[in-house]
Formats: C-alpha cells, sequence, structure tokens
C-alpha cells in the first residue's frame, strides 16, 4: 500500500553517486536504505532536534517497496515523515520521487522501525519528551497512531 503524499510535510533532495550504480545502470537496491538513512538524518537534525549526546536510536525493522528504477541523471528527492509513536519505539516512513517532466513520480517506498537506545545502559530507553513532542506535533497528532 502505498502511503499518501499529501500526509508528508518533509522532504530533502537526495544526490545520486556513480558508486549507488549497479551493473544495469539503475540505483542498486540495497542503495535505497542508505538514501533512506540521509533522508531520516535530516529530518531528525532540522525537524525533530534529536539530541545525540542525550539518546541514540537504532532500527528494529527495514520495509522497502520497489516500483520503478533510478538511474545516475534522475533529480530525486524523498518525503519522510513519523507514522507512530510509541514508549521506545516509533516507525518512519518515506516516499522516494524523481522528478520527471516537472511533476513527481513515485519510485520507492519504505518504513523503519527506530528504537530509543540508551547506549550506556545497553538497552531501549523511553523516546525523550522534547522530541516525542516534535514528532507529533510537526506530523500531525491526527495521523500519528500513539501506541503507549
Amino acid at each position: 500500500m502505498t502511503p499518501n503524499i499529501a500526509h508528508f510535510k518533509y522532504t530533502t533532495p537526495i544526490h545520486i553517486r556513480f558508486s549507488d550504480m549497479d551493473a544495469f545502470g539503475h540505483v542498486n537496491n540495497a542503495v535505497y536504505l542508505t538514501y533512506f538513512e540521509i533522508a531520516r538524518g535530516n529530518y531528525w537534525r532540522n525537524i525533530i532536534e534529536w539530541d545525540w549526546n542525550e539518546m541514540g536510536i537504532i532500527l528494529g525493522r527495514s520495509e522497502i517497496d520497489y516500483r520503478k528504477p533510478i538511474t545516475l541523471d534522475d533529480e530525486i528527492k524523498c518525503y519522510v515523515r513519523t507514522s507512530r509513536v510509541g514508549n521506545s519505539s516509533f516507525d518512519v516512513e518515506y516516499i522516494l520521487v524523481k522528478i520527471v517532466d516537472g511533476k513527481e513520480d513515485i519510485c520507492t517506498t519504505g518504513k523503519t522501525v527506530c528504537i530509543s537506545y540508551d547506549y550506556k545502559a545497553g538497552k531501549s530507553s523511553p523516546i525523550p519528551k522534547k522530541q516525542r513532542d516534535n514528532m507529533i506535533a510537526y506530523d500531525e497528532p491526527r495521523l500519528i497512531m500513539n501506541s503507549n
């Protein structure tokens, strides 16, 4: 199921590198996780204001649905949003689009389950209040399934 792009506010450009290509001239399937990581990092830094000195994040699960190939000459960007907030975990959704004739064409969608993680204690920990509040405020409470 394709997420509704209208529910996404945050987007960031992704720069395609020659090393991202496979032998067939399109982006290798494993590189899409890197694109999601770049977009997620920008989103956390610019919107969520995640404090890496206070708390880390690890990935618990990743899902990707490939729809259309991306090539070296494509202009792409990635939409990112938090779609679920739990006690220590939260889901982040992605839509990767390429610009074709001035319009956005969905190439890939994905989701990761992220876990707030205390590296000193070596275990998951509740999402810090400020970051939780930022996720919900930015990505609209009506769209987020809050599972406490």
